[in-house]
């Protein structure tokens, strides 16, 4: 039989133990800005119960890990600054992760789900033994997760028996952290950085004077019914009017009508802004799990039957050739 002070003592260590637990955010960033879905990655790390650390890596990556430093909730800051850790492929920055692991015993590592964490959590799961956890859209626990499967159909509630959680957050479910923080800075432990397995070679980024899809309070969005490309036209002139940003369904994408950076759903871009406008898009699965978290969703279709309408707030049965011109000359 235990005595008293032997249960006290032992109780302490556990105290103590979920005091020392954290964890770790990885940051997405640009070299010069931090990607929005950080934030929100930030929010979602601070419900685990435990401390929040972010790790910045990059070649200049101290303006970011200032501005880190700044939000709300973030108690320690590691900075990993090599010129071989520019543009942060995942083959180099996994074992920097893995270091800082090491060092801090983290009891969760975590990011933003995007192409980013898709090429780096797998990694460092495996390295550790884990099974990771993706897109993540509700936290009952340190170790009980909601996340969608069969393209948003269904919510599959998780308990995750791991040492390490590996979680990766779907931006739409977290409010973004603001600032209002003042983390401490330090300096990241070096991992065994190879440069031999990867080399960045460029990359083409789209420009538009538009809203960028991730972060636009308003997103319309065009489907097949539009017929060409030409015709997203229709589409531009409203989201001007707007100040909205532009995407479009697989379908449209995949038949060429405009390049698939627009492209909203399962396998484009997770979108949920103050409005979403559907036009000529007739309600796919894949194109659903992408935009169904929108504050208000308004379908414009002819086909009454489309599947757009389920979901939608507002429709209109109509001709988008006809309706989507009215509601352009319309606006001021």
């Amino acid at each position: 039989m235990l005595s008293a002070r032997s249960i006290l003592t032992r109780a302490a260590r556990s105290s103590n133990s979920s005091r020392l637990s954290s964890t770790l955010v990885i940051a997405e960033h640009d070299d010069a800005n931090l990607a929005p879905i950080t934030l929100n990655a930030i929010t979602a790390a601070g419900k685990l119960g435990s401390d929040v650390s972010v790790l910045v890596t990059g070649a200049n990556s101290k303006k970011v890990a200032e501005q880190v430093a700044k939000v709300a909730g973030v108690k320690r800051v590691l900075v990993a600054q090599d010129d071989k850790l520019k543009n942060n492929l995942p083959e180099r920055v996994a074992p920097v992760v893995l270091a800082s692991q090491k060092q801090f015993n983290f009891s969760a590592i975590t990011a933003g789900a995007s192409a980013f964490s898709r090429g780096l959590i797998p990694r460092v799961a495996a390295k550790l033994n884990s099974s990771p956890i993706s897109d993540v859209t509700q936290i009952h626990s340190a170790d009980t997760f909601s996340r969608g499967t069969y393209a948003g159909n269904a919510i599959t509630k998780v308990k995750s028996e791991a040492p390490v959680k590996m979680l990766t957050f779907r931006g739409t479910a977290f409010e973004p952290a603001k600032e209002g923080g003042s983390g401490a800075v330090e300096n990241a432990p070096s991992g065994d950085i190879k440069t031999e397995q990867s080399e960045f070679l460029g990359q083409e980024l789209s420009k538009s004077e538009r809203p960028d899809l991730a972060t636009a309070k308003i997103v319309i969005s065009g489907g097949r019914g539009l017929k060409s490309g030409d015709n997203f036209k229709l589409i531009y002139d409203l989201a001007d009017k707007l100040g909205a940003g532009v995407g479009a369904s697989r379908a449209a994408v995949d038949a060429g009508y405009v390049p698939n950076d627009m492209q909203v759903g399962q396998t484009g871009k997770i979108v949920a802004p103050e409005l979403y406008i559907a036009v000529g898009i007739s309600g796919a699965i894949q194109h659903l799990a992408g935009m169904k978290d929108s504050k208000v969703i308004v379908a414009i279709n002819k086909d009454p039957d489309a599947p757009i309408f389920q979901v939608a707030d507002f429709g209109l049965k109509a001709d988008l050739f006809k309706a989507v011109p009215e509601l352009t000359a319309a606006l001021p």
